[in-house]
């Protein structure tokens, strides 16, 4: 029964009759005449009357309070977006500030000094806004200025973050970050287009690429070798659009993606014989799916003596920290009359003659996969790659494909041998819906028979179900499979052990 109805049930007697029958009611009787007590209906809808009242004095009491703080909280930020900008266009052509920037020192000690500077420069800046803050906001002024004049501006404090791997920019309202194989949006954002432009431009300055419109994107690299994507009007809609891949400060082994679940014990060994007995692997996945990592770890595995060219579109193999004996080569765009590239392609033949005892090339996207397969069957054994593929099978498909755009008339019969006298096995890394990263499958490269390129799976992940957390769970299998490469590397004094092919 709701409210209405009782209302029209129930009667309204006076307030001077309800007050006598509830005294009436609390006074104790000395005869047996029972008192007059209102209906219960009647005490209930008293009830239910004073619970309504008191909920929507909560309302009325807590709305206000909450579009205050909101307000506040919106106003303290555009002063302190408006004290930045100040802060800026007062220090900006500060002779001191550049000399500062300049001085072989510490970055730590040039952040101090640099705050310490604009410190003496935020109560002018403060009374010109007529507004106030806390110590706190000021210390949160004063690092986002530092960030402005040495970092990457906004961003700087998503870099320095050690947990997030990713950093995307979609104009300048939108910061997205990566944090443990999940994107969640930030709230960072940029003043406005010219804003993030002139960030886009301290991060190309050390590297003498350009965008622009004529070359409205560009591929770079950080000084800690992060890789850099950029691209801007017109082709970019909605503004500039800056990914920023992040590799971590130390390099992680085998023991690392172990740890991580990525492959199991049986697999690892299988792939460092495979390395040191000088098999070409080829890394197949999708973008982000760890095929840079693994290609780190693999080329860990490479002995030191052995001499190992590096060829990268842009620079992020890392090797050259667990190597000494590294030559890296990287790709050039051509320069703004269109002049002076040099495509993969060219690194790669001209890496024949630099003496490599292995080749390493970061990704093959386009002609260059012949080069590779023909340094791979020329006697350049041990060569490491990788490529965008969904599958082994996919993969090899795509590097026929890659090989028809070389320009050479080349039969596919030519070429998927090539492939099958090239390639000893293919490793499928994949990101999977969780965010983790696992290799899938190693395929041996096994032989070309009727046209067609055999691959035989070694072992092969098998999902089983998602836990309570929402975590992929399933187990690494191995198919049966002893694979014909197992012969070649007893040949190169790396025989396999047999208990490694087994569940």
């Amino acid at each position: 029964m709701n409210l209405a109805e009782r209302l029209s049930r129930l009667s309204s007697p006076p307030k001077e009759d309800l007050e006598k029958q509830s005294a009436s009611r609390r006074k104790p009787s000395s005869d047996k005449t029972v008192p007059a007590t209102p209906p219960d209906d009647l005490e209930a809808l008293f009830s239910e009357l004073d619970r309504i009242k008191q909920q929507v004095s909560l309302r009325r009491y807590e709305r206000p309070k909450t579009d205050v703080y909101l307000e506040e909280r919106e106003h303290r930020s555009i002063v302190h977006q408006k004290a930045l900008q100040q802060l800026i266009r007062v220090l900006a052509t500060s002779t001191e500030i550049s000399d500062l920037v300049g001085e072989p020192i510490p970055r730590e000690q040039k952040y101090a000094r640099l705050k310490a500077i604009a410190r003496e420069e935020i109560p002018s800046i403060l009374a010109r806004l007529h507004a106030r803050m806390t110590e706190r906001e000021k210390k949160e002024l004063l690092q986002d200025f530092a960030d402005e004049v040495l970092g990457l501006g906004p961003i700087e404090q998503l870099m320095r973050d050690k947990t997030i791997s990713e950093v995307m920019i979609n104009g300048p309202d939108f910061v997205f970050a990566e944090r443990n194989g999940r994107i969640e949006l930030t709230p960072l954002r940029f003043f406005d287009e010219e804003h993030l432009r002139n960030t886009i431009a301290k991060i190309l300055a050390p590297t003498g690429r350009r965008v622009d419109e004529l070359s409205p994107y560009v591929d770079a690299r950080l000084p800690d070798g992060s890789r850099v994507n950029v691209a801007v009007p017109p082709i970019a809609v909605d503004g500039s659009l800056v990914t920023i891949r992040k590799f971590p400060d130390v390099l992680l082994s085998m023991e690392d993606l172990l740890d991580k679940n990525s492959l199991v014990e049986k697999m690892a060994v299988f792939l460092e014989c495979a390395v040191q007995g000088r098999l070409n692997i080829f890394v197949s996945g999708g973008t982000g799916s760890g095929k840079t990592t693994l290609l780190n770890v693999l080329a860990s595995f490479i002995p030191e003596h052995e001499r190992i060219v590096v060829i990268e579109d842009s620079a992020e193999l890392q090797i050259h920290k667990t190597h000494v004996n590294v030559a890296r080569l990287e790709a050039r765009p051509p320069n703004i009359e269109g002049r002076g590239e040099i495509t993969i392609r060219d690194l790669v033949r001209n890496s024949l003659r630099m003496r490599p005892d292995r080749i390493v090339v970061g990704e093959v996207r386009g002609a260059e996969a012949l080069e590779m397969l023909q340094a791979m069957n020329t006697g350049h054994d041990g060569s490491l790659s990788t490529g965008h593929g969904n599958s082994p099978e996919d993969m090899v498909n795509r590097l026929e494909a890659m090989c028809l755009t070389s320009g050479l008339d080349l039969t596919e019969t030519v070429i998927r041998k090539m492939i099958a006298g090239g390639l000893d096995l293919i490793v499928q890394q994949s990101r999977l819906k969780d965010g983790t990263r696992k290799i899938v499958q190693i395929a041996e490269v096994a032989d070309y028979v009727d046209g067609v390129i055999r691959l035989h799976p070694i072992w092969e992940y098998h999902p089983k179900g998602v836990d309570s957390m929402g975590r992929i769970f399933g187990r690494f299998l191995w198919t049966g499979t002893i694979p014909r490469c197992a012969k070649k590397l007893v040949d190169e004094g790396v025989p396999l052990p047999s208990e490694i092919f087994s569940n």
